[in-house]
């Protein structure tokens, strides 16, 4: 079986990814025993991905891909979008975080919103990117149980229930990583091997 790195330890984003690449042996950053806090300080989606694709690739010459993803509003001019995680501030709270955001959407009718996710793989010592994205709204009150973030708030179009109220299998098939990662899997599975 093919071993290739994701650079995370989010085991929600570790879960979703090995069910889409179900060839592959998908080792987490734990794995290979880094436990470094690689800095995330781009100002774009795609350049947070390349940071900790290069540094995996560059300390441990291992072939790896990394993501990065966010939520952005219309309504909050992209926001929270690369701030995501820390939109709330620190430490990370989920929570708090889909707190903010109702409050800085109360009121307001265009709830547009949409989640990207890109990744950037370095393979042979060659950078690719992919990028996928969902579009839909925010909710104005939580909704659902499972998936992580903003899950609970976020109902993608053409649907009428949030992530959160999906299966794994069924958020997977539509969600902005999972649209990435199939592009990633496309281009594992050709001949760029």
């Amino acid at each position: 079986m093919n071993r290739i790195v994701f650079a995370t330890n989010n085991a929600h984003k570790l879960e979703e990814v090995r069910a889409l690449l179900p060839d592959y042996e998908v080792v987490s950053l734990a794995d290979i025993g880094c436990y470094d806090d690689i800095p995330e300080t781009a100002t774009t989606f795609y350049g947070n991905a390349a940071l900790k694709a290069n540094y995996v690739t560059t300390k441990y010459g291992l072939d790896c891909f990394s993501d990065d993803s966010g939520l952005e509003i219309d309504a909050l001019n992209g926001a929270p979008g690369v701030f995501s995680a820390r939109f709330a501030g620190e430490p990370v709270d989920h929570d708090n975080n889909i707190r903010k955001v109702l409050e800085e959407l109360k009121g307001v009718t265009n709830r547009n919103a949409r989640f990207i996710t890109v990744i950037a793989l370095i393979r042979n010592g060659e950078s690719y990117f992919f990028e996928g994205t969902v579009e839909g709204t925010i909710r104005t009150e939580k909704s659902g149980e499972g998936g992580f973030g903003y899950d609970p708030i976020f109902q993608p179009n053409g649907y009428d229930i949030t992530f959160a109220e999906m299966s794994q299998d069924k958020k997977s098939s539509i969600s902005h990583r999972g649209n990435a990662v199939k592009k990633l899997v496309q281009f594992l599975e050709s001949d760029h091997i």
